[in-house]
């Protein structure tokens, strides 16, 4: 880097390229409004407290999940797996009914995928903007687990499979 430094825009294209190499697990954000249920896909995404169990999730303000999600109390993150692609895929697709494609149930109120790797049921404590996003705290109602799932990874635009990963072997001390 020079001493002048970089332009806005190169700086933004810059952490733009630089996030696209970060590998993300991919989650299907969803809640309940009046009657319906909105959801997106979604990678900013992170625990944030063991107690109480919460975790955040960003959501830009212009998703349409935004303003739903803004006056719904609860919502789910599910945390898909690599079973789950179909109904990442779906979820992109405009104008797309999202729960068409995926085994979706109601659990406190809110859409949760069935076959996710994990479902994480939270009630909404604090909101928080920033930038072009906001911040949502949800303190943990629910939580499910299955096992034998491996996580739907994004990295540079495409979906992975971590599990084909070459493995390190762990260095004896």
């Amino acid at each position: 880097m020079s001493d002048a430094g970089q332009s806005h825009e190169e700086l933004v294209e810059a952490f733009r390229e630089s996030m696209r190499h970060v590998a993300a697990t991919v989650y299907a954000v969803t809640t309940s409004h009046a009657g319906q249920r909105y959801g997106i896909i979604a990678t900013a995404v992170s625990s944030l407290s063991f107690e109480p169990p919460s975790l955040l999730v960003c959501v830009n303000r212009a998703a349409s999940l935004h303003d739903p999600l803004e006056r719904a109390e609860r919502f789910c993150v599910n945390v898909l797996g690599l079973g789950n692609r179909d109904v990442a895929e779906h979820f992109m697709q405009p104008d797309a009914d999202r729960f068409a494609v995926g085994d979706w149930t109601d659990d406190h109120g809110v859409p949760v995928l069935a076959s996710a790797q994990s479902s994480l049921v939270c009630k909404t404590v604090h909101r928080h903007e920033f930038g072009t996003h906001t911040i949502f705290i949800g303190e943990l109602l629910a939580a499910k687990h299955r096992h034998d799932a491996t996580p739907l990874t994004y990295f540079d635009r495409n979906y992975i499979d971590i599990s084909e990963a070459p493995q390190r072997s762990r260095r004896e001390d």
